[in-house]
């Protein structure tokens, strides 16, 4: 019975490696079609989102109460 046990775990062994081998080498060409997609929309929305904001011609001011630190006020 001993003997019988030292040969079935080699066997669950090689069926477990032989199932692993099936899932590691699974197709999954169908996942990275849909995310390069969604990668290209990701790319065209930051495109328009660019050219939006480049085509204000005039650069932005800071007043000059902004720019001056923060007065602190003691008592």
């Amino acid at each position: 019975m001993a003997a019988l046990a030292w040969l079935l775990i080699p066997l669950f062994a090689v069926v477990g490696a032989a199932i692993w081998a099936g899932w590691v080498s699974r197709n999954r060409t169908i996942g990275d079609v849909a995310e390069l997609a969604g990668y290209a929309r990701f790319r065209d929305a930051m495109e328009r989102q660019h050219a939006t904001v480049g085509s204000v011609t005039e650069p932005l001011e800071t007043s000059p109460a902004s720019a001056a630190p923060l007065a602190h006020h003691t008592q």
